[in-house]
């Protein structure tokens, strides 16, 4: 007998969470739909499309690494005792410290669109 009333309250138990996932089925659903409208109309951007659409994609790792390259060797130059390696990290720093300001620009603009930022978002273009 007393399996019986443990076999209930775990039926019940499971009905309960099974209600509680359509539940969350049901709200998440009606929240996507009320986001789509708000970016019909305008209200909102599109960036959860456009975070759906980077989805698997490898670019941004690729510029992560990129740009932290310089940092790995020069840690391996300190650690190595490599004093080639600094010296060639010196020069690369030096050779970018002279490059003109708009190919700087640029690049940061590059990588910023790349991560999902806009210009306007770096610059603050607001008087005050």
């Amino acid at each position: 007998m007393i399996w019986f009333s443990l076999l209930g309250t775990a039926f019940k138990a499971g009905a309960e969470i099974y209600k509680n996932k359509q539940a969350t089925k049901i709200a998440i659903s009606e929240a996507q739909l009320l986001h789509a409208e708000k970016m019909k109309r305008g209200d909102i951007e599109y960036s959860g499309q456009i975070i759906n659409n980077q989805k698997g994609d490898l670019k941004d790792e690729f510029v992560l690494l990129v740009l932290s390259s310089p940092m790995f060797l020069l840690a391996y130059s300190v650690f190595a005792e490599d004093e080639k390696i600094g010296a060639k990290l010196d020069l690369y720093f030096e050779k970018l410290n002279n490059m003109p300001w708009w190919i700087t620009g640029l690049w940061i603009s590059v990588v910023a669109a790349i991560y999902g930022i806009k210009a306007t978002d770096i610059i603050n273009t607001k008087k005050k």
